[in-house]
């Protein structure tokens, strides 16, 4: 053997240990730690698959990780903002967040995050890397942030009552005109009537490379003229006129449950399953997208710069990463939210489980579409309540 193999070996062995060595050390300072874990809590299965994911961290790494229930990543971002401001840097109040989008990139730019550590993690080398997991609404992750799970706009109906949905904004807005009263929207800043609306606006405006650069005022004023007057057009056949909308894509699940709505809106393509499975949606529940394909991203782990439990919070954010928290999680019957993981990569028993299907939930290909930069969402929702928030 040359004497350059062996260099080469030795110094990728001395890596590779001190590698591990280091992340020994990590789980050894993790071991009591409380991570407190702030992340969205308006979901029964999310919630539960977080309390086993808190179990299992304290049975495994005996870590104490608490998850602190929000509802909007922005209470995250000003909660680090104020903390850093009055000094607290090293004993803030939120070890690891749910986060992505415009408050990662608030999070990001502020300088208000740990980092890098999430390349770091041992199980990154089972992610996915073909999933935009390394660009977050445009802004590079940096390794600033890990990722979760996978989420792709998708539309329910009942196929029993609503045999052949609309598949673009163009005949979504003639099926509202056709069944007046029985289609609506959350109401911006809520996450998904703000994805409804980027998702009309990527499908209408003629320029859609502007929508991945930052956001200029020429720009957004060309970019969303035609969302404008689409949004003119629909909101008068939509449920109360338009001058009252769904506050929750939950409150739309339960409105289609009941034949209110003719159409919910998820981020999950498995959530109908998941309702299906719990009684929500009756067993005609169908998930679909548009024929153009609808927006899709990456959701995130963070660690604010001020965190007390680092440690813990990495040894956290490591076990989400594991093939048998990812697996679970994509169960339907647990949360069904998609893996960031290349099954290629994962044990027989894993792909399986990952590959199955269940009745209600997406099974056709949906085109994937971008996120728009996230410097956009802010704009857009100020203009939205702007022209319709105060009716």
């Amino acid at each position: 053997m040359k004497h350059s193999t062996l260099t080469a070996i030795a110094v990728t062995l001395s890596v590779v240990t001190g590698a591990h060595a280091d992340w020994a050390q990590t789980q050894n300072e993790a071991k009591g730690q409380t991570v407190y874990f702030n992340a969205w809590g308006g979901s029964e299965a999310t919630n539960a698959y977080i309390a086993w994911a808190v179990k299992e961290a304290k049975a495994r790494y005996g870590i104490d990780v608490r998850h602190v229930k929000i509802t909007d990543s922005a209470e995250v971002v000003k909660r680090v903002q104020t903390e850093v401001a009055a000094g607290r840097t090293t004993e803030g109040s939120i070890d690891l967040t749910w986060v992505n989008g415009e408050n990662f990139r608030n999070l990001k730019n502020g300088g208000l995050l740990f980092g890098p550590w999430a390349q770091s993690l041992p199980n990154w080398g089972l992610v996915d890397l073909n999933k935009p997991v390394r660009t977050d609404f445009s802004v590079p992750t940096d390794g600033y942030e890990s990722p979760w799970g996978t989420a792709q706009l998708t539309f329910i109906t009942d196929s029993a009552k609503t045999p052949a949905p609309p598949r673009s904004a163009t005949e979504l807005l003639a099926f509202a005109k056709a069944n007046p009263g029985r289609v609506s929207y959350p109401k911006p800043p809520d996450f998904h009537g703000t994805t409804f609306v980027k998702q009309l606006l990527l499908e209408l405006t003629p320029d859609k490379a502007v929508l991945q650069q930052a956001v200029t005022p020429a720009a957004f004023a060309s970019a969303t003229q035609p969302l404008w007057a689409y949004l003119d057009q629909l909101h008068p056949s939509l449920w109360r006129n338009g001058k009252t909308f769904a506050t929750s894509a939950a409150e739309m699940h339960r409105m289609l449950g009941d034949g209110e709505l003719k159409l919910s809106i998820t981020f999950n393509p498995n959530e109908a399953a998941n309702l299906i499975a719990s009684k929500q949606l009756p067993s005609t529940a169908t998930s679909f997208g548009f024929t153009g394909g609808t927006i899709g991203n990456v959701h995130f782990v963070a660690i604010p710069v001020n965190a007390r439990a680092k440690a813990g919070a990495q040894v956290f954010a490591n076990f989400l990463l594991s093939a048998e928290a990812q697996t679970r999680k994509a169960d339907v019957t647990v949360w069904g939210d998609g893996t960031v993981l290349d099954v290629a990569k994962l044990p027989a028993a894993s792909q399986a489980l990952l590959r199955k299907t269940a009745p209600g939930a997406l099974a056709e290909a949906v085109p994937t579409l971008p996120e728009p930069h996230a410097s956009w969402v802010e704009a857009l929702e100020a203009e939205w309540l702007k022209h319709y928030g105060s009716r």
